[in-house]
């Protein structure tokens, strides 16, 4: 995705607990591949640290392995891969795999390209992202996901949205017409927010981060806290927010969470200024009064505490990378 708005893929209700989850997804880069395959074919896709990866079919059939896993995918299927594992795509499970980067593929663009693989047989059509994510920002929402999260279109529970935005991917898909790369890459990430948005309306966890933003009571406060970290929050004013003695709360949210209200906040906050130095040319000084820092001095000791590294060394890193980072696929290996 060339330019890329932070926060563009998940615009969300703020009020909506498992929105402000997807809320924290943010891609900070993608790669696309359209990819015309014939009987017998077989594709080994390398280890991608750091991006999702999403193979949705458009026509035949093919099966997803990762690791001892199979799944098989017909057309309307996707899958998404949420921590870059290796993984095969096969025509046939005895089907023989190459490398990706040794099949040969016409560049569109820097993040762009079209692939025709295969034997001769049975065609079927793939599309395939790979959505580099904002770490800092996702790791906790990621840390709780399944490797793979598997969906068809045909059992969609939300009105045929998820078959919807396949047809019109498919259509793009065919032929290349002007905007159409934009218009594939965008509706790419609408089948990523779908496909988690599915999985954790329906996911059953007990305890952890997930299971936080559930909690009617718990999940407002945590909401809260992501809107406003410059409030001048107090445990009292958290289990206020969230309609419950500062006792009652503070035992809940530990339990659910792993670690108590304010220790998550100040690690929010940190997180958020992490994402700000490295990602605007605001003074220091503005961002530590928006995550809540009276005190720049505070902030950086606090900041050097949490992450290692000073927030200077953090903006100079960031100085020294400013270039895009986006790379074609061929040379992700």
């Amino acid at each position: 995705m060339v330019n890329p708005r932070p926060g563009a893929s998940a615009i969300v209700a703020a009020d909506d607990q498992l929105g402000d989850g997807l809320h924290l997804l943010r891609f900070t880069g993608a790669l696309y591949c359209r990819a015309e395959l014939s009987a017998p074919w077989g594709v080994e896709f390398p280890e991608l640290d750091g991006y999702m990866t999403l193979p949705v079919v458009l026509s035949g059939r093919c099966i997803l392995e990762v690791g001892d896993d199979r799944y098989p995918l017909e057309a309307g299927s996707a899958a998404l891969i949420t921590r870059g594992t290796p993984h095969r795509l096969l025509s046939t499970a005895d089907a023989s795999a190459t490398p990706l980067f040794d099949i040969p593929a016409e560049q569109l663009s820097d993040t762009y390209e079209h692939m025709r693989f295969g034997g001769g047989g049975e065609r079927t059509q793939i599309a395939y992202a790979a959505m580099q994510v904002d770490a800092p920002l996702t790791a906790r929402l990621i840390a709780e996901l399944p490797d793979v999260i598997r969906v068809d279109a045909w059992d969609d529970g939300e009105a045929g949205a998820f078959g919807a935005v396949l047809r019109l991917l498919a259509r793009e898909a065919e032929t290349i017409e002007p905007g159409g790369e934009a218009v594939m890459t965008r509706l790419a990430d609408v089948l990523v927010i779908q496909i988690l948005r599915r999985w954790l309306r329906s996911a059953d966890a007990a305890t952890g981060w997930l299971a936080a933003l559930r909690d009617p009571q718990v999940g407002h406060a945590i909401g809260r806290m992501h809107a406003h970290p410059d409030d001048e929050w107090t445990l009292v004013r958290l289990a206020r927010v969230a309609s419950m003695s500062r006792s009652a709360f503070a035992e809940r949210f530990t339990t659910l969470v792993g670690e108590s209200p304010m220790r998550y906040l100040a690690g929010w906050r940190l997180d958020q200024a992490r994402a700000q130095l490295a990602g605007t040319n605001d003074p220091i000084s503005a961002i530590s009064t928006r995550v809540g820092y009276t005190s720049e001095a505070a902030f950086s000791r606090a900041f050097k505490r949490h992450h290692g590294v000073t927030p200077g060394a953090v903006r100079r890193a960031a100085t020294a990378t400013a270039t895009p980072s986006l790379v074609p696929v061929r040379a992700l290996s």
